[in-house]
């Protein structure tokens, strides 16, 4: 009987150890599924905001440095003011880079002393290889607060060409004007509302000038600028 317990005893421990190194073995099986990763999220590239180019002074404010004068008129700077008179007769200041596309602005008044005051901002403007003293030949954005076609209309040499809407300045007063020109369309602002705009290739390149019509008138300007849109 003792035998057979014995027996019984061994069996027993040996099952058991069998089954320990089974357990051992056996792999672990992980059931989990695989983690999801999520597709990385496409971004569009972001464009670099365009500069605006930057306003340049047209004149240093003491002196006509850089500028060409011809005609009749007579010009001179003082407290920061271009001033133009004419005793006996037309002419014109001619100022700035040559240029295609651009923005011009300043203030400006004329002062009637018996005669109609007559100015105006030229822009795409050169002088006439046949006479120098004349009429620029480029658009010119009229300063005339007496006649039809007044301030804000546009004038290519001798004839009114642009329409301006509405009048909006008079003798004695400072106005503002702006005029923007990119390729064909031509833009003029006074006081700061748009007042005329017009399509024209005539002109694609050239200076500013100023002038100053009438014998016996002034014209006043300061704060001139421009831009140059083509860059």
């Amino acid at each position: 009987m003792k035998t057979l317990s014995l027996f019984l005893s061994l069996s027993l421990v040996v099952l058991l150890g069998s089954s320990c190194q089974q357990s051992e073995k056996t792999p672990v099986v992980n059931n989990a599924p695989d983690p999801v990763v999520a597709p990385a999220e496409e971004t569009e590239p972001t464009e670099t905001p365009a500069v605006e180019a930057e306003w340049v002074s047209l004149f240093n404010g003491e002196n006509l440095d850089g500028m060409t004068v011809r005609g009749a008129a007579t010009w001179e700077v003082k407290d920061g003011v271009l001033i133009g008179v004419s005793p006996d007769g037309q002419g014109h200041i001619y100022m700035g880079p040559e240029l295609t596309d651009l923005e011009v602005k300043g203030e400006f008044r004329v002062v009637e002393t018996g005669n109609n005051a007559n100015s105006g901002l030229y822009f795409r403007a050169n002088e006439p290889d046949d006479n120098p003293d004349g009429y620029p030949k480029g658009y010119e954005a009229q300063i005339c607060h007496s006649q039809d076609a007044h301030t804000g209309w546009l004038w290519k040499p001798g004839t009114p060409t642009g329409e301006a809407t509405e009048l909006l300045t008079k003798d004695g007063e400072w106005f503002t004007m702006r005029v923007k020109a990119v390729g064909t369309k031509l833009e003029i602002f006074v006081n700061d509302t748009l007042v005329m705009t017009y399509e024209d290739d005539e002109y694609t390149k050239g200076f500013f000038a100023l002038q100053c019509h009438n014998a016996g008138m002034t014209i006043e300007a300061k704060g001139l600028a421009y831009r140059d849109l083509g860059v």
